[in-house]
């Protein structure tokens, strides 16, 4: 499912223009990315956690030189679900509104 399409199933079941509720979801994706360059995690209930992972330095190889380097320690995004979504998912329950 693309960002399109969300914007216009939100916009057919909600009855908001699609212009609002793309500005809206684009603003809500501006947040958290915003938020986890800052450090900080973003958790939304019964969805999942946006989360920073760090990876420690670590050596890599460089297959076409046959050399080793050094990947230095960096921060990634990460999202965990949250229980109730994953267990849905297994179960292939509706969402419940």
């Amino acid at each position: 499912m693309t960002k399109a399409e969300i914007v216009a199933n939100i916009s057919e079941k909600s009855g908001i223009e699609k212009g609002d509720v793309l500005r809206v979801v684009e603003d809500l994706m501006v947040e958290v990315k915003e938020s986890l360059n800052n450090g900080n995690n973003v958790y939304l209930r019964g969805f999942g956690s946006f989360i920073v992972k760090e990876r420690a330095e670590k050596t890599g190889r460089n297959i076409s030189k046959n050399t080793t380097i050094k990947i230095p320690a960096h921060n990634i995004p990460s999202f965990k679900p949250a229980k109730v979504f994953v267990e849905s998912v297994k179960k292939n329950v509706p969402v419940k509104k």
